[in-house]
């Protein structure tokens, strides 16, 4: 068993049941799934770096990545309809867990002049984005095999109803938010 997920169960929880009066346990907010995204600009014109970008993404996540296509062509960037850009991966259950616990208590610290996520970054309907502007605050990537540092955006999708009941939840599990 997961140590957050046991964690959540055992104490995160009843707290939220007593701080928003639900009637049952379930309509307690949970995390329900968590989509990291990596968008790959140069893979136009060099195709090996989507791939190295799809490795990076395995390691950090454990599991195999998408690749994620053009939806339209633009001229300026020089990229057609269908050309691959970028990778995502969509996190459920036990390996979710897992990467939540690791980011939240070995990455996020890692990165410099750390003073805590955005608050702000709550899309009104409960769930939570945030950025990451290099893929070297994980503990799985080697500093010496990065080519180029790249960034992704990790959206955390929660059964909350609104942006306080998933940020109470967030906070409870150990996001480190700005004072």
């Amino acid at each position: 068993m997961n140590r957050l997920k046991e964690k959540f169960q055992k104490e995160i929880s009843p707290a939220l049941v007593s701080k928003f009066n639900y009637k049952s346990v379930m309509e307690v907010p949970k995390v329900e799934k968590i989509v990291v995204n990596m968008g790959v600009g140069d893979a136009v014109q060099n195709s090996k770096s989507l791939d190295v970008a799809v490795d990076e993404l395995m390691q950090i996540t454990g599991q195999k990545p998408v690749v994620t296509k053009a939806k339209k062509s633009i001229a300026g960037f020089r990229l057609r309809e269908g050309m691959p850009i970028g990778a995502k991966v969509t996190l459920r259950g036990e390996r979710m867990y897992q990467f939540l616990d690791k980011l939240i208590s070995v990455s996020l610290p890692r990165v410099r002049d750390f003073r805590g996520v955005s608050k702000k970054a709550f899309d009104g309907r409960g769930n939570y984005t945030l950025g990451v502007k290099e893929q070297l605050i994980f503990p799985e990537i080697d500093y010496d095999k990065v080519s180029k540092v790249r960034g992704m955006d990790i959206v955390i999708v929660t059964t909350a109803n609104t942006d306080e009941e998933a940020r109470e939840l967030l906070t409870q599990i150990g996001m480190p938010f700005q004072k």
